[in-house]
């Protein structure tokens, strides 16, 4: 069998030549007019900009702004469309009163690659275990109303074959309380919900587990329950109150209603339980040591507000017993995520304090005044700062002294915008997170989560305004991760085509030419054949490499700019303006003559896209002001 390396070298190289040409600070690459007003957009993996009006789906070019497929006479809702991680297809949820029906499309393409009529609902979440060709998807019927708390509904989840599309299992959770993925505006009645509050399903190593009824686990193939766990997750009305669970080789630690608990993968009895900690949304291992925050800023579900809850701190707990080592409780409202820049040292910031805690003792060794207002999130940059951020100023501070290095400010445009501004904040910092910008830590032995394709794919990093920061930098850049956690990358549509005739030697370009315009004229109008009927074979594997270069690209990148909405002086508006991390320069400034709070940027292509009634824009990036 021939080796593939050679030829994603070739594609790889393909697009680097041909894919990426320069353009000027705030350019507009490109405009698409659509036939309605936009509903919702999303990028993907592989440079597919999604696009929903009411009347159509479209699948654009991020590059280009071409469009490569449109669904003609279909009116989704963004929690009908959901990339499958780690493949190149996109699921699509159709409901027409009792009937549904969901399928799975190739992305780039837009041919149905199967269809399933048994199962139901909006897309919540998702898990995929390549190797295994499985795929989990977690879906809610009617999870629509008006945005409030206390709405609940039995989520449904199926495991399918990745390929075909045939149901291996399913099951049915408990109620479950779920989460607006925004606020209503005024004279709005209903908003989507969401299952956000909730950690997604992930594949290990032959398991499947959930999280909404506490830990419950199946046999990944046969569906039959191997370990059940049942407690409270998350306290009422908030959100994400509790940890993401932590995998090592024998134990799976988990949290919830203020206890830590050690549950054995093989037996699903609990080894040890800590109680008593209170909330508990965060949780970092290092070698037998389990980090507890405690305490935070978390979403209220019937608003969106984000409200402080105590008590504050951090504990130490002895993975062998469960014994609790220390207790930190100094901290004041306003506790951000924790930072371990060194083996020895824990950061977190308060309201008013930046503090350094001895990770062996609890003992607090470093307290300054941070003065960023509005603390949500610290993270590490490339020269071993910490960086404070809020949601108008961002702040670095040298770890060992605790002297400020640098400050940003960007204060927003007039009064009377604070939900705007909050929802542009959230929006720009899970845009950072998403690229894996969040840096928790800066040495080897750290464990966060151990997980297949797990994604929450209506979740923080894609619905920003039903978040706060502090739940962005713990959560968004982790759930992201997990997509990319698999290193087998399945393909089903037209990339599978081109590369796999480059594998057996057959002149693939011209017969992929062929392929896609013999798919398109079976795709009954769905598909937009005068796009495909102007591709040449060579445009075709220029495309097809690019999109894979994407991907990769996308993989490896690591976010520089955190964003922020405010009056660009000298550019006559207002706009972003995008701070570096690591040198506290504003670098790039985008002014926005309508704001789109659901702007998304694609830092691989160096893109921005916003929208204005029927059109999609796109605005460089790469530049300086």
């Amino acid at each position: 069998m021939r080796s593939f390396f050679p030829i994603r070298l070739l594609l790889l190289l393909l697009a680097t030549l041909f894919a990426f040409p320069a353009t000027d600070a705030n350019a507009q690459p490109w405009t698409a007019k659509l036939d309605k007003p936009v509903r919702f957009y999303q990028t993907t993996d592989l440079g597919v900009l999604l696009v929903g009006t009411e009347k159509s789906l479209y699948a654009i070019d991020c590059q280009t702004g071409e469009t490569l497929w449109r669904r003609k006479d279909v009116s989704l809702d963004e929690t009908d469309v959901a990339p499958i991680p780690s493949s190149d297809l996109l699921l699509l949820s159709f409901e027409k009163g009792e009937r549904t029906r969901v399928e799975a499309v190739d992305l780039i393409s837009g041919d149905t690659v199967w269809k399933s009529n048994k199962i139901r609902g909006a897309v919540m979440q998702m898990a995929v275990d390549p190797a295994a060709n499985l795929l989990a998807v977690v879906l809610a019927k009617d999870a629509k109303r008006h945005a409030d708390d206390g709405f609940k509904r039995h989520p449904l989840l199926h495991v399918l074959d990745l390929a075909s599309g045939d149901e291996i299992w399913k099951y049915e959770a408990g109620e479950t309380e779920m989460m607006p993925a925004r606020w209503a505006n005024d004279g709005e009645d209903t908003v989507d919900y969401t299952l956000d509050n909730y950690y997604p399903p992930v594949f290990l190593d032959g398991r499947l587990y959930l999280f909404y009824e506490g830990l419950t686990s199946f046999d990944a193939r046969t569906g039959k329950a191997r370990l059940r766990e049942r407690y409270r997750v998350n306290e009422a009305g908030l959100a994400l109150t509790e940890a993401a669970p932590i995998f090592d080789s024998a134990v799976i630690y988990t949290s919830g209603r203020g206890h830590v608990r050690a549950i054995s993968r093989e037996t699903g009895d609990t080894e040890w339980e800590a109680k008593d900690l209170g909330l508990t949304p965060e949780m970092i291992l290092v070698d037998r040591v389990l980090y507890v925050r405690t305490g935070g800023q978390f979403t209220r579900l019937k608003d969106g507000e984000t409200v402080e809850r105590g008590s504050y701190g951090v504990s130490a707990i002895d993975t062998r017993n469960g014994k609790v080592l220390w207790r930190y409780k100094g901290a004041d409202k306003g506790i951000s995520n924790l930072v371990l820049p060194n083996p020895s040292s824990i950061v977190i910031a308060d309201r008013d304090d930046l503090i350094v805690i001895d990770s062996k003792t609890g003992k607090r060794r470093l307290r300054v005044k941070h003065g960023t207002e509005r603390a949500s999130f610290s993270i590490l940059n490339e020269s071993g700062e910490v960086v404070v951020g809020g949601q108008s100023e961002i702040a670095a501070f040298e770890m060992s002294s605790g002297r400020e290095v640098w400050r940003a400010r960007h204060t927003p445009p007039g009064r009377g915008l604070l939900r705007t501004v909050t929802a542009v904040a959230a929006r720009a910092a899970s845009l950072y997170f998403r690229y894996g910008g969040t840096a928790v830590t800066a040495f080897r032995g750290v464990q966060l989560a151990r997980a297949v394709g797990g994604l929450s794919w209506s979740g923080l990093a894609a619905r920003s305004s039903a978040a706060n920061l502090q739940a962005l930098a713990t959560s968004s850049a982790r759930n992201y991760a997990r997509s990319y956690a698999a290193s087998r990358f399945r393909q089903f549509g037209v990339v599978s085509r081109v590369r796999g005739g480059l594998a057996t030697g057959v002149p693939s370009p011209p017969s992929a030419g062929d392929f896609i315009r013999r798919r398109a004229s079976d795709a009954t109008g769905d598909v937009d054949e005068r796009l495909l009927d102007r591709l040449d074979p060579a445009h075709q594997l220029e495309r097809l490499s690019r999109f894979l270069w994407h991907r990769d690209r996308l993989a490896a990148l690591r976010g520089n700019w955190m964003y922020f909405y405010t009056d660009l002086r000298g550019r006559n508006g207002n706009g972003l303006a995008g701070v570096n991390i690591h040198t506290g320069q504003t670098e790039r400034e985008i002014r926005l003559r309508d704001l789109d709070e659901r702007f998304i940027t694609d830092e691989a292509l160096g893109l921005m896209f916003v929208s204005t009634g029927n059109r999609m824009l796109a605005y460089s990036v790469t530049a300086g002001p």
